[in-house]
């Protein structure tokens, strides 16, 4: 558990940070077009690094079983990420925002159902108050509960709701990608990383500004913090639950949202450090 939530508290960070540069320098960039050129230049920096460091890696021979929980996880979170996309586009990001990030709502439950995981009181509680902190990191006022309360009414609520699904399921297939069917990590991190960009590509074709080779700097170093986000996260999930893995590395949206509200200056800020309090009190108790 202790190596777990170190990777994971690394994959959270490394996210965090990144969603933040996101805000800052690339606003004006359409999110698929941001995807494929990250994630793309991710795949080239990651392969010649990960190589010279470790080798080749023995690439194992995919069951039809493994085969589609790997392009189930993949192709689940490309649509969780169109899926809360479109979220956006039909309603406030106060009511879309934090319901997106309840993924470990249905983490938790799917993963003790399906998989016999066993959580101890406290590690249940831990999961229940940093879902909350990452819930309050993304309120933008009005009433703390009004875009759950929203659900029954707002078709664009109910698209964040379905991202967060789409997400929770795709972190279970991550885990048994990783774990049960032996799939190594470094197989694993260019098969997601290309793989989402491939799905996301014709979305970004129909939206490709101009002006992108003067940005490529930008997204050479953002590339090499989601390569490095990417073997975190994906080193998380090979060594401890999908459910405290999903908790924690979510914490990526309180680490924006402070940083935000510190160099930017956004709004909500005692919200923001209420929600990073909950947070870290959540994960103490994950690790007891």
């Amino acid at each position: 558990m202790a190596a777990g939530l170190f990777y994971a508290l690394a994959a959270a960070f490394l996210w965090g940070a990144y969603l933040f540069g996101l805000k800052r320098y690339f606003d004006d960039y359409p999110g698929p077009v941001v995807i494929v050129l990250v994630d793309g230049l991710a795949l080239c920096l990651y392969l010649p690094v990960s190589t010279a460091i470790g080798g080749v890696p023995d690439v194992p021979a995919f069951g039809v079983e493994a085969a589609v929980l790997v392009v189930a996880a993949i192709a689940l979170a490309a649509l969780g990420f169109l899926t809360f996309l479109r979220a956006l586009s039909g309603g406030d990001v106060s009511l879309v925002a934090p319901v997106s990030k309840t993924v470990p709502v249905f983490v938790l439950p799917l993963e003790v159902l399906f998989f016999d995981e066993f959580f101890g009181p406290l590690q249940v509680a831990g999961i229940v108050v940093v879902t909350a902190g990452v819930y309050l990191a993304n309120y933008r006022g009005g009433g703390v509960l009004t875009p759950l309360e929203n659900l029954v009414s707002s078709r664009a609520v109910q698209f964040a709701l379905a991202s967060a699904a789409c997400y929770a399921v795709s972190d279970l297939a991550k885990r048994v990608v990783l774990q049960d069917a032996g799939v190594p990590v470094r197989v694993w991190v260019p098969l997601q990383l290309g793989g989402i960009a491939l799905l996301v590509l014709p979305l970004a074709l129909r939206h490709w500004p101009s002006g992108v080779a003067a940005d490529l700097p930008k997204f050479l170093v953002a590339a090499g913090v989601v390569a490095l986000a990417q073997q975190t996260t994906a080193v998380t999930f090979a060594v401890t639950s999908a459910s405290v893995a999903s908790t924690v590395i979510n914490l990526q949206a309180v680490v924006a949202v402070v940083l935000g509200g510190i160099v930017l200056g956004e709004e909500h800020l005692r919200t923001r450090l209420v929600a990073a309090a909950l947070a870290v009190a959540g994960v103490g108790l994950i690790a007891l």
